[in-house]
Order: structure tokens, then C-alpha cells, then sequence
């Protein structure tokens, strides 16, 4: 998990470094090399390229692409700590979105963690003048759609192979992001290929190394090290953007932080009193 969240920062960072191209642009640069590793992966493991959910495979890639592109356009025009703080709102959103598509409750008690990371946000915003009110909204709307990607992929857990679910939300990239390359296409020039080809291939690595870190640990433990990436972007963004970060602004990314794993640990706290429960009782 450590080097799931290292390998996406290390992306973000990449992202940040071509700025100056169109966020779309960055989008279909990325989709054509994970594209290339699902690809392969599923030649090689005997998976299918088409799947059979069609309908939710389309929306998981159209949520994923809205998702991604707004989280590089937040990437580009705020500090990198404060664009991963406002995505780390994604489970939130998971788990709110989760009470309508797989109806499952949330707990009275995770409302109030979600308020606490919800006020975490509005603290950065609101000292922090390099992050305007437009722009927490489209970072707000990436975790949104974020959180609406995962309980689709929750929703086909078992029924596709999990890179067949992959490769369907970087094909809609591909498509969307060759699209929009007909109206606003700006020439990478030196090293911006190597940073676009760059950022693909530690997108990638993140995701395979998140999947294994899942199948391999509670969820629970694998959300709390997904946090250190802060560590990375305050740092960072400090020493090589000039990115400093002010006492309140840090303070309202420590808010979101513990909102979110408090509410996963206790949600996680509180299956595990009813699975035993269950257990106790059983026949």
C-alpha cells in the first residue's frame, strides 16, 4: 500500500508538471498507456476484453473519466496538497452514493466524521486564497464521481474480471480525451512526453498495487496508509512548487484525514461486533 500511494503521487506530480496542457489532453495520455497494460493483462491471464455488463462497464468509465479529468484540472490550478485533500473526500461519497445503488446504511455516527472532513475542506478554502471557490467545486465533483466509480466496480465485484473493469474506464478516457484533442490540442514539447508517458505508467503501478494491498489486508488498515500521501504532497509541493501551506490550512487537512479514517474504522469496528454477533447465534 505504501508504494500503491507513493506510485499515484508520483503521478500527480507528473500531471503538475504539465500544467501548461489541457487537462482532457493529459486524460488521453494517461488512458492510452493503462490501456496498454490491461490489454496485455488480459491477453495474458485469458480475460475478457468486451465483459458483459455493458451498460454499467460504460458507466463506470464515463464517472471515471468526469472524475479524472476534474481531479487533474484541480491538480493544475491549486497546491497539490490541497487538490489530494478534497479527493480524499471520495469515500464519503462512496458510502453515501452506497445507500441508494447497493443500499447500504450509513451509521448515525459516520455522519458526523463526515461533517468533521466536510469542515476540513471549507477550513482550507477558506484560508487559503490560492484555491477559489470555483475550483473546490470541480474537486469536490471528482470525488463525487469518484465515489459513484467505485460502488459501480462494487456493484460488478465477481462478475468481471477486475481489469476488464479497468480497461472499460480507460477506453471512455480514450475516447473522450481523443475528442476534445479535435478542439484544444497543445504539442508536448522535450520532456512532456516523458512526463504524460510517466504519468500512465504510475497510475497503473498504483492500481496493482492497490488491488493486491486489498486482497492482501483489511480495508480499514489499507485506507489509513493511503493517507501518508499528504506527507508527500505537503512536502513536496512545498520544496519544489514554493507550495507553503499556513497553520489553518494544514489544520483543516488533518480535519479531513481523521473525518475519513475515523469513519472507517468505526464502520469497519462495527461489522466486525455484528459478524460476531451473527456467529454467537448461529446454529
Amino acid at each position: 500500500m505504501f508504494l500503491s500511494t507513493a506510485a499515484f503521487f508520483l503521478a500527480n506530480v507528473f500531471v503538475k508538471q504539465v500544467a501548461h496542457i489541457p487537462a482532457m489532453e493529459t486524460v488521453f495520455f494517461r488512458c492510452v498507456v493503462a490501456a496498454s497494460f490491461c490489454v496485455y493483462g488480459l491477453r495474458r491471464e485469458g480475460g475478457s476484453l468486451i465483459g458483459d455488463n455493458h451498460l454499467l462497464l460504460l458507466l463506470r468509465g464515463v464517472f471515471g473519466t468526469v472524475a479524472l479529468f476534474c481531479f487533474f484540472i484541480t491538480l493544475q490550478q491549486m497546491p497539490i496538497a490541497s487538490a489530494q485533500t478534497i479527493q480524499y473526500l471520495s469515500p464519503i461519497f462512496t458510502a453515501t452514493i452506497a445507500i441508494f445503488v447497493l443500499k447500504e446504511p450509513v451509521r448515525a455516527m459516520q455522519w458526523a466524521f463526515y461533517t468533521i472532513a466536510f469542515s476540513g475542506v471549507l477550513l482550507i478554502e477558506q484560508f487559503d486564497e490560492r484555491i477559489s471557490p470555483f475550483y473546490l467545486a470541480v474537486g469536490i465533483v471528482s470525488a463525487a464521481c469518484s465515489g459513484m466509480a467505485y460502488n459501480l466496480v462494487r456493484s460488478m465485484r465477481g462478475r468481471e474480471h477486475p481489469l476488464t473493469i479497468v480497461l472499460h474506464f480507460q477506453l471512455v478516457g480514450l475516447v473522450a480525451g481523443g475528442v476534445s484533442l479535435l478542439f484544444s490540442w497543445v504539442t508536448p514539447m522535450g520532456w512532456d512526453w516523458l512526463y504524460l508517458f510517466l504519468v500512465g505508467v504510475f497510475s497503473q503501478l498504483g492500481q496493482i498495487f492497490l488491488t493486491n494491498a486489498l486482497q492482501k489486508e483489511k480495508v480499514a488498515g489499507v485506507a489509513i496508509v493511503n493517507y501518508t500521501g499528504l506527507i508527500y504532497a505537503v512536502t513536496v509541493g512545498w520544496i519544489v512548487w514554493g507550495e507553503a501551506q499556513g497553520p489553518m490550512a494544514i489544520a483543516g487537512m488533518m480535519l479531513v484525514v481523521v473525518g475519513v479514517i475515523a469513519s472507517v474504522m468505526y464502520n469497519r469496528r462495527q461489522d466486525t461486533a455484528m459478524e460476531e454477533i451473527e456467529s454467537s447465534v448461529a446454529p
